[in-house]
């Protein structure tokens, strides 16, 4: 699927499904998301009679930082509905979260990250201010257990 070419791809044509199949209207759609990523742990290991005078390192465990996702508040529950899921502990709750990046004309998908056994760990809600002027905007981190791009 990934779609290699000389020039960069923009950041701003981004698809969001959250696990319920919907990349239309405003539940998908996000202002922005951050922090998709991976991280490989490595041991530093050394025998006590080894020869030189050194550490070798073994790959170890994956790690994969939270992800946020920033929206407009459009008065909608379904990532309260999501989280309170969780909160009450449905095994269920679960879901493979998939970002899509899109070509400038929206005719493409050029990469995906797909987010797998995620689930919301925290959401909020504003600020609001009375004097401002800002769009209000509702924010929830991710926390998944494997990611896979394609």
């Amino acid at each position: 699927m990934a779609q290699q070419r000389d020039r960069p791809y923009t950041q701003f044509n981004f698809v969001v499904d959250l696990g319920d199949g919907v990349t239309e209207g405003p539940h998908a759609g996000f202002q922005e998301v951050s922090g998709v990523g991976m991280e490989i742990t490595v041991i530093e290991y050394r025998n006590g009679n080894a020869k030189e005078n050194s550490v070798i390192k073994l790959t170890g465990l994956a790690k994969y930082p939270d992800v946020t996702f920033r929206r407009g508040l459009i008065g909608s529950l379904n990532l309260y509905n999501w989280i309170d899921q969780i909160r009450n502990g449905d095994a269920g709750a679960l879901r493979t979260v998939i970002v899509q990046l899109q070509n400038e004309d929206h005719t493409q998908i050029v990469q995906e990250w797909k987010m797998m056994r995620a689930r919301i760990v925290k959401h909020v809600s504003g600020p609001l201010n009375a004097k401002g002027n800002d769009v209000a905007v509702e924010e929830m981190v991710l926390a998944y257990e494997r990611l896979e791009l394609q």
